[in-house]
């Protein structure tokens, strides 16, 4: 059952749509999209042109009366839709169930693929020593969010209609930033066989705050700790023109990151991911010091006070 009120309170019938486009493609790409249909075009259009790889590109429609429906049938996507809204973390399963390669990348509609994404991500992929790691491109935004994992702020525009498309591809190389340590948004890369370990995306964080790090969590329970950040495997990030229709307030992801952990989701990506940090390999285990063990009882006193 799904808590939040903008979302329904059981979740329909989802329908699946296999198509038989694929040559022999590298990933399977993963798109969940909710009646946004300029920019999943822009998206779908980018990793088309601005990939070195053929991919399988799979979507899952929330709702779709927009038109998505009519013109992903038509351009031969595989897809998976729901006639509501279900949220990231249900499309993310279901569309995955549809993947036929060894890897799977998460990415969001409001997102442009630049050149050679996938080049460098499959690059470092071949890099690793075993199977168990997780990539993240870096994304490129319009404004300083105090994100040290994006480049920004760097402004080609916040929707299609004012994409500074030219002005992005002669730009984008030139944006100085290195491999970083801590990945958990997308764009993202798992492969398959880590993705069906640990069990996708977790549903009780639907409609998905705080999804991301709790993938990242399961992965580390399993063993991984390569979770590197790819500078040169570059995407233009809209920032956030589907989650922005919702609203969150009802649904305290933080909460039930701290409830099903036992430690804040601060405290793992900062302690334990290093996130933003620049790259110097796999993570050691973290060294839970007074001043973590502080911040953990602190967030569970203040859980304990919102119950009473």
């Amino acid at each position: 059952m799904i808590r939040h009120s903008n979302f329904i309170q059981k979740t329909p019938e989802i329908t699946f749509f296999k198509s038989k486009k694929h040559k022999k493609p590298i990933f399977s790409i993963l798109i969940p999209t909710w009646n946004n249909l300029n920019f999943l075009k822009l998206c779908i259009n980018s990793l088309e042109k601005n990939s070195r790889y053929q991919h399988q590109i799979i979507l899952h429609i929330n709702d779709g009366t927009d038109g998505t429906i009519d013109w992903v049938k038509k351009n031969g996507f595989d897809f998976s839709h729901s006639k509501e809204n279900i949220g990231i973390c249900l499309a993310l399963n279901a569309s995955s169930t549809l993947a036929n390669t060894d890897y799977i990348v998460y990415f969001n509609d409001d997102m442009y693929a630049c050149p050679d994404w996938d080049y460098w991500l499959l690059r470092e992929v071949k890099r690793q020593p075993s199977d168990y790691f997780f990539l993240s491109s870096t994304m490129i935004e319009p404004r300083d969010s105090n994100n040290s994992c994006v480049i920004a702020p760097y402004d080609f525009g916040d929707h299609p209609n004012q994409f500074k498309e030219k002005e992005l591809l002669n730009s984008f190389k030139q944006f100085k930033k290195n491999d970083w340590t801590g990945a958990t948004w997308p764009p993202n890369l798992v492969p398959k066989k880590l993705w069906d370990l640990v069990g996708g995306y977790s549903t009780e964080f639907s409609p998905g705050m705080y999804s991301d790090p709790d993938f990242s969590m399961k992965l580390w329970n399993v063993g991984v700790r390569n979770f590197k950040g790819v500078s040169k495997s570059r995407i233009y990030h809209f920032m956030s023109k589907s989650t922005k229709k919702i609203n969150f307030k009802k649904f305290d992801g933080r909460s039930v990151f701290f409830r099903k952990w036992g430690i804040s989701s601060n405290v793992f990506t900062t302690y334990y991911l290093k996130r933003g940090s620049n790259w110097s390999g796999s993570l050691g285990e973290p060294i839970i010091n007074l001043r973590i063990r502080l911040k953990i009882f602190l967030t569970r006193m203040k859980l304990l006070f919102q119950q009473l």
